[in-house]
């Protein structure tokens, strides 16, 4: 029987990791982390320099082979070898990576459309760009910046445009990896805004790698906490800050992480 794709409102986790294990020759990045991303909500991802965040990112989405443990994503078995179950997976997941990662010679409309191409070939070329230009308005841009090259476009504008291309498929599930390094504050908060309001308006689940502590106090629901080679907490901010592990006292008791904390107070 073919695998099915579980509906995210009937899904009891998008993505459910057990025993995970990556290794770089005799460097162990991760040993044994566990962790469940909900429907619906925005988890931040953070750690240390070298705690292997991203390398967590690229094995949930089948860019890593783990050397052990499980991954499901969306139901479905993410280590599987089987062609058509990559590709379901790979149709219902959008990606942001840093700076965007777009195609230099491509052109922002171009670049959304490479997945509607892949997925979608028999839509007239016409239906093509009207839906790559409804991604890049949904991303915050401008409409004539479908016609533009990236090297066009700002670091922010870049980010967006990436957004749009992870957006083109509508996946219930969208990863972010530092979505917001680079950016001035103004620049950061709005797309902070951006990522909740489309998260509340489309129904996405979010699985957001972060080091901005504004991003973590404004917009996330939980925060995944990777260190010592494990996730060693994964609550919603006020009982993560209350963890007694070094790294998270001074993380999250510093004077910047007080700062983002005041600005979200006085926002509510």
């Amino acid at each position: 029987m073919a695998a099915q794709l579980k509906p995210a409102s009937e899904a009891a986790t998008m993505v459910r990791v057990r025993g995970l294990v990556n290794r770089f020759g005799e460097q162990v990045v991760h040993d044994g982390v566990d962790l469940d991303v909900r429907p619906g909500e925005i988890l931040g991802v953070v750690g240390g320099s070298g705690s292997g965040k991203s390398v967590l990112m690229r094995s949930i989405l089948g860019l890593r082979r783990p050397d052990a443990g499980s991954i499901e994503v969306l139901g479905l078995d993410a280590r599987s070898e089987d062609p058509d179950l990559r590709r379901m997976i790979e149709r219902n997941t959008g990606v942001l990576f840093q700076d965007g990662a777009l195609f230099s010679s491509l052109t922002v409309g171009e670049n959304v459309q490479v997945p509607l191409k892949e997925y979608h070939a028999d839509l007239p070329d016409s239906w093509r760009y009207e839906l790559a230009l409804l991604k890049v308005k949904l991303a915050g841009l401008p409409a004539d910046a479908i016609n533009k090259l990236p090297s066009q476009l700002s670091g922010g504008m870049r980010k967006r445009a990436g957004l749009a291309r992870a957006l083109a498929l509508d996946p219930p599930l969208l990863f972010l990896d530092e979505p917001t390094a680079g950016l001035d504050p103004i620049g950061a908060a709005a797309f902070d805004r951006l990522i909740r309001t489309l998260q509340q308006a489309l129904g996405l689940t979010v699985f957001l790698i972060t080091h901005d502590l504004d991003t973590l106090y404004a917009i996330c629901d939980r925060v995944a906490v990777l260190a010592d080679h494990k996730v060693i907490a994964c609550a919603p901010l006020h009982e993560v800050e209350q963890l007694d592990h070094p790294w998270v006292q001074e993380y999250f008791h510093g004077p910047r992480a007080r700062g983002a904390r005041d600005a979200r107070e006085g926002g509510n």
